[in-house]
């Protein structure tokens, strides 16, 4: 894909959603840091019916660590790997409060040091809040970077390395959030709604559903999308 086709399907992007942001509830940095970290294999609506009631009750890391792993699960049940998340905020609670004045850092370095924290939840907080040009690349950002062309990549860190090198500067910030919305909500897995896609004449989506209504979609079956 030429760099003309991609300043344009991004151009149509910004356009359709001039101030994308995350759909993840939160009040702080560190709310933000936490709602990340459970959001692993989870949906966001999934995560803010948790921590609507988690952060009325323990907005800071000094009342999450308070509640220990056995008060923080019954906030956090109903999400996915919920045990292994418990361990993992009230972890990096206890690393934030000892390391860094309970202050979620702004480098990646110390972000992925904090337990549950990775390349892709470090992308987000660096996006995000701190401004940085971070692309984090998680299934629908791969998935729509394979499916039209615009980065094509075997793995999400050779994947996020061609977004951070060929999409336009103007539109770095911002490009997590348009394409994990599209994926999510146009350009899904299994049935691509194609017929109400913005950039449907820019995709190289080879099986494009353009032509056809969406009684006709194809269901999707491309391996690690």
């Amino acid at each position: 894909m030429n760099a003309a086709k991609r300043k344009e399907i991004f151009a149509r992007l910004r356009a359709d959603n001039p101030t994308p942001t995350t759909e993840l509830e939160f009040g702080s940095t560190f709310q933000l840091l936490v709602a990340v970290i459970l959001s692993a294999q989870a949906t966001d609506k999934s995560v803010n019916l948790a921590t609507r009631k988690l952060f009325a009750d323990a907005p800071t890391p000094e009342a999450i660590l308070a509640l220990g792993e056995d008060g923080l699960i019954p906030y956090i049940s109903r999400i996915g790997l919920y045990k292994a998340k418990a361990k993992n905020v009230i972890a990096t609670c206890r690393l934030l409060l000892e390391r860094h004045g309970g202050e979620v850092p702004g480098e990646r370095a110390a972000l992925e040091t904090l337990p549950g924290v990775g390349r892709k939840t470090a992308s987000v907080m660096l996006s995000t809040v701190f401004g940085e040009a971070a692309i984090a690349v998680d299934t629908h950002v791969f998935r729509v970077a394979n499916r039209t062309g615009l980065a094509p990549g075997k793995t999400p860190l050779a994947v996020e390395l061609k977004l951070l090198k060929s999409v336009p500067d103007e539109f770095v910030h911002d490009a997590h959030h348009w394409l994990i919305l599209h994926g999510r909500y146009v350009c899904k897995a299994r049935k691509p709604e194609c017929w109400r896609c913005v950039i449907a004449d820019l995709c190289e989506y080879k099986n494009k559903t353009a032509l056809y209504g969406p009684d006709s979609a194809i269901e999707e079956g491309h391996a690690g999308a």
